[in-house]
C-alpha cells in the first residue's frame, strides 16, 4: 500500500524554518530584551562610567656612552668617573616608580580632589579649571578633614559650609587667604591666578582631602612605559585620565622631575669624587715636593750631572719593574684612602670612585652603596630616621659597608702579593747593574719615583677637572621628543562594544528563555516534533479556528481551514482509492485535541465532493459529535447495540446543512462503554452502513486514556490520529508511534490541529 509523506524512507534533518517560526512566536520577548539592554547599556555609560582620555608623550633618555657622534653638550653631560646607570630598564623603572609619581602629585596640588555637584552623579573637575583652589602648609601627609562645599560670590569672598551630610549645618562667607581651622589642620581657599574666566561663577563645589600614596599608586598602575624599538633607547609613555589637561600636567611634570632628579644625582657623585681627588692631590704634591728636593740634595752631594750609558740596557729592564712596584704601590695606596674614607668618613656620604683599580665588583659595590646613600637622603626628607624603610636601608649600608671594606682587603692583598712577585723581578734587574755606581743608580731610583708621581698628579688633575666641568655643566640625559597631548575623543568607555554587547545579551536572554521553554516543554510545537518521534504517515494540518462554529466547512466556504479540510480529503481519498470498504477511525491521545471537529470537518467534505458519508459517535464515554451538530436524537449505537428490534433507520440522522451528511448519536450512557465495542451488533452495524455509504467515519474515544478504538480496529481500514499543537505531549505521539510499529490499528496517518497554518502557506479568507 501507499503511503502518504512517509518517514521510514529516510531521516529528515531539523526544519530550519520550523525552527525560526517557534523562536519567531516570541518575538516581543526579543524585543523588548533587546530595547531594555540598549536601554541599560545608555543609562550605564550616562550616569555611571567616567569618559577616559589617553594621554601619550615620547621621551629619549640618552646613553652616557655615546659616542663620537654626541654634540658638545652630551659630551660634557659624559664627563667624569661614575655616571648612574644608563640601562633602559632601569630608568623605565624610576620612571614609574611610585615615589617619584607622588612627588608629581603633590607638586600639582592633587591631594585635592574637586566635583560639581550634579543631579544624578557629582563630576570630578580640575582646580585649574575652577576659580579657587585649596592650599595647605603639608602636602607629605593627608589632612583629616570631612567634605565641604566652597560656593564661589564674588572677586573677593565665598560661600563654605562645613558638615554637607547634616541638613542643619550652618555655613558661612569668608574671605580668599584666610586660614581655615579644623583641629590641628588648616588650610587656605585662593584665588586661581590659572583661572582666566573671571566672570563665570560655578555653583557647589565639593571639596575632599585624598591621600596622594593611594591616588599615585593608582595612577602607576595606570601608567605605561614602553621602548619605542627595542635597539633605541625612546620611550613612550601613557596613561588614561578623566581630565585630559590633568593628565598632560602628570606626565609632564613627571618627565621634567625625572629630568631633575637624574641631574641632581650626577651632580652629587661629581661633588664626592672631587673631594676624594682634593684629597689625593694634597699628598702627591708633598710627596713630588720631597722627591724634587731629594734630587737636588742627591746630585750636590755626589756632584751628579748624567746617566751612564753603559747601564741603560739594564737600567731600562729595572725601570719597568720599578714603575709596575709604583702602579702597584699607587694602587694600594688609593685602596687605603677608601678603606680609610670608609672607615673614618661620614656615614651620610657618597664613597667616591676606585679611580683606575679595574675592578667590576668594586665599582659594582660602590654604585650599589651610593645608591641605598642617595635613597636614604631622599626618605630622610620627608621620613624619620626610626622609619623601618630607613632602618631597612641602614642594615643595608651596614652590610654593603662591610662587603667593601672586605673587597677592598682582597684586591689589595692580591696587589701586594703581585707587588712581590715584582720586587723579586726588580731584584734580579738591579743585580745585573751592580757595577753601575751607586750614585748613579740611587739618582736613577729618585727620577723614577718623580715621574711616577707626576704622571699620577697629572692624571687625577685632569679627573678633577673633568668632574669640575659636568658639576658645572649640568647636562640630563632626558629630552621630551613628543610633548604630552590627550585624544580629542574619550577612549573609554568602548561605547560601540557596550551597545553591542547590551543587544547581544539582550536578545541572548529571550532566546535562552525560549530555548529552556522549549527543552523544558513536553508539548507538541509542529511538524517536527512529530518527525522526530515517530514515521508515522503525515495527513495534513488543520489550522487555527478564530471562530466558535464547529462546522467551518461549507458549499460556499473558501477559508483558510476549509481550504486544509479539502487537501486531506484529497489525500484520504487518494490514499484510500482501489478500496470499496472505507472505514475511517478518528482518535486522539487525550480529550481536547479536536477528533469530533476534525470528524465533522472532514465528513462535510467529502460530502461537499458528492460522497454519502455518515458520521459514527463511538465515543460513547463522553459523546459531542451530535451536540456539535445541534442534532438531537433519543436513540443511538447504544440502543441500535443492545435493542435488536433497534433498526439503522431509527438511530440515523441526516445533516439539513449538507446534502449526503449522516450522522448516528452515541445513545444513552452507560457504564460498561468498552465491553460495547467488542458486541457483535457493532460488526453487524459497520457492515449494513458499508452498503450505503462511501465513507463511514468513527469518533471514538482516546486511546491514550481508554482501549474503546482498539476495540472497533478489525472494522476500520485507516486510522487518523489528532495531534493538537501546543496542546498534546510527546507522551501521545509515543503512543501514536507505537500504534503504527506495532500495527495495532490499521494503516495510521497523522494530523496535526491548531497550527499557524494560515501563516505558514499565506492561506487567507477567500470567502466570496
Amino acid at each position: 500500500m501507499f503511503e502518504l509523506n512517509s518517514r521510514s524512507t529516510k531521516t529528515e534533518s531539523t526544519d530550519l524554518r520550523e525552527l525560526l517560526i517557534q523562536y519567531f512566536k516570541y518575538w516581543y520577548l526579543f524585543a523588548i530584551g533587546a530595547l531594555l539592554c540598549i536601554g541599560a547599556a545608555f543609562l550605564y555609560i550616562r550616569y555611571k562610567t567616567v569618559p577616559q582620555y589617553l594621554i601619550s608623550s615620547s621621551v629619549l633618555i640618552k646613553d652616557k656612552d655615546a659616542g663620537s657622534s654626541a654634540t658638545t653638550a652630551e659630551t660634557l653631560g659624559n664627563l667624569g668617573l661614575i655616571k648612574p646607570s644608563g640601562n633602559i630598564d632601569d630608568q623605565i623603572g624610576i620612571l614609574g616608580s611610585t615615589s617619584l609619581m607622588k612627588k608629581v602629585l603633590d607638586g600639582l596640588n592633587l591631594n585635592v580632589n574637586y566635583q560639581i555637584k550634579g543631579q544624578v552623579k557629582d563630576v570630578t573637575v580640575y582646580w585649574k579649571n575652577l576659580p579657587f583652589y585649596i592650599a595647605t602648609d603639608d602636602t607629605k601627609k593627608p589632612l583629616t578633614i570631612p567634605p565641604f562645599i566652597i560656593q564661589p560670590k564674588d572677586s573677593l569672598s565665598f560661600y563654605y559650609k562645613n558638615s554637607i551630610g547634616e541638613e542643619n549645618a550652618q555655613g558661612k562667607t569668608l574671605m580668599y587667604g584666610e586660614n581655615i581651622q579644623f583641629g590641628s589642620s588648616q588650610f587656605q581657599v585662593l584665588k586661581n591666578p590659572l583661572y582666566s574666566n573671571i566672570s563665570k561663577i560655578h555653583g557647589p563645589v565639593l571639596v575632599n582631602f585624598i591621600d596622594t600614596k593611594n591616588l599615585a599608586e593608582a595612577y602607576c598602575g595606570q601608567l605605561k612605559i614602553e621602548t619605542v624599538n627595542t635597539t633605541g633607547s625612546l620611550l613612550k609613555l601613557t596613561m588614561l585620565d578623566a581630565i585630559p589637561q590633568r593628565g598632560e600636567d602628570i606626565i609632564l611634570d613627571l618627565l621634567e622631575l625625572y629630568a631633575e632628579e637624574s641631574v641632581k644625582y650626577q651632580n652629587q657623585l661629581a661633588i664626592s669624587t672631587i673631594e676624594i681627588i682634593d684629597q689625593r692631590l694634597k699628598l702627591l704634591t708633598g710627596e713630588i715636593t720631597d722627591v724634587e728636593k731629594d734630587i737636588a740634595e742627591y746630585k750636590q752631594d755626589n756632584d751628579l750631572t748624567n746617566i751612564s750609558s753603559d747601564a741603560a740596557i739594564y737600567l731600562q729592564s729595572a725601570k719597568e719593574s720599578s714603575r709596575r712596584l709604583e702602579e702597584y704601590q699607587t694602587q694600594i695606596d688609593i685602596l687605603a684612602s677608601i678603606e680609610s674614607y670608609m672607615r673614618n668618613g661620614n656615614d651620610n656620604r657618597l664613597v667616591p670612585s676606585s679611580l683606575n683599580i679595574q675592578d667590576p665588583t668594586l665599582s659594582a659595590l660602590i654604585s650599589q652603596f651610593n645608591a641605598n646613600q642617595l635613597e636614604r637622603k631622599n626618605l630622610l626628607r620627608s621620613t624619620p630616621e626610626d622609619n623601618p624603610l630607613i632602618v631597612n636601608i641602614d642594615r643595608t649600608l651596614a652590610d654593603l659597608r662591610s662587603d667593601l671594606l672586605e673587597n677592598l682587603k682582597n684586591i689589595k692583598n692580591s696587589l701586594q702579593i703581585a707587588q712581590n712577585n715584582e720586587r723579586q723581578n726588580s731584584y734580579r734587574s738591579q743585580s745585573k747593574i751592580a757595577k753601575v755606581p751607586t750614585a748613579e743608580r740611587a739618582l736613577l731610583t729618585i727620577n723614577r719615583d718623580q715621574g711616577i708621581k707626576q704622571d699620577l698628579y697629572l692624571y687625577l688633575l685632569q679627573k678633577r677637572e673633568e668632574e669640575a666641568l659636568s658639576l658645572e655643566a649640568p647636562i640630563s640625559n632626558t629630552r621630551i621628543v613628543d610633548a604630552p597631548s590627550s585624544t580629542n575623543y574619550p577612549v573609554s568607555p568602548n561605547k560601540t562594544s557596550i551597545y553591542i554587547g547590551a543587544l547581544i545579551f539582550g536578545v541572548f536572554l529571550p532566546f535562552t528563555f525560549v530555548f529552556v521553554k522549549n527543552q523544558v516543554n513536553n508539548k507538541i510545537t509542529g511538524v517536527s516534533d512529530i518527525s522526530k518521534l515517530t514515521n508515522t504517515p503525515y495527513l495534513g494540518e488543520i489550522s487555527h479556528n478564530d471562530k466558535n462554529a464547529t462546522l467551518i466547512v461549507g458549499e460556499n466556504t473558501n477559508t483558510s481551514a476549509a481550504e486544509l479540510f479539502r487537501l486531506m480529503r484529497f489525500n484520504i481519498v487518494y490514499q484510500t482509492s482501489g478500496r470499496s470498504n472505507k472505514v475511517i477511525l478518528v482518535t486522539s491521545g487525550k480529550q481536547g485535541e479536536g477528533k469530533t471537529f476534525f470528524t465533522i470537518n472532514i465528513a462535510a467534505s467529502l460530502a461537499l465532493a458528492g460522497h454519502k458519508v455518515i458520521c459514527l459517535s463511538f465515543d460513547l464515554r463522553a459523546p459531542r459529535l451530535s451536540r456539535n451538530l445541534n442534532l438531537k436524537s433519543k436513540k443511538g449505537i447504544t440502543d441500535y447495540i443492545l435493542d435488536k428490534n433497534t433498526t439503522i433507520a431509527e438511530i440515523t440522522m441526516d445533516n439539513p446543512e449538507i446534502e449526503g451528511f449522516s450522522t448516528i448519536g452515541s445513545g444513552q450512557i452507560l457504564p460498561n462503554a468498552g465491553e460495547l465495542m467488542t458486541h457483535p451488533r457493532v460488526g453487524v452495524l459497520i457492515e449494513e452502513l458499508k452498503r450505503s455509504y462511501d465513507f463511514i467515519l468513527i469518533d471514538s474515544a482516546p486511546v491514550g486514556k481508554v482501549a474503546d478504538a482498539y476495540g472497533l480496529a478489525p472494522y476500520i481500514d485507516t486510522t487518523v490520529f489528532l495531534i493538537r499543537q501546543d496542546y498534546s505531549s510527546k507522551t501521545e505521539v509515543k503512543i501514536l508511534d507505537d500504534i503504527y510499529k506495532n500495527q495495532k490499528l490499521n494503516y495510521p496517518m497523522a494530523v496535526l490541529n491548531d497550527t499557524n497554518a494560515k501563516n505558514k502557506y499565506g492561506y487567507g479568507d477567500l470567502a466570496g
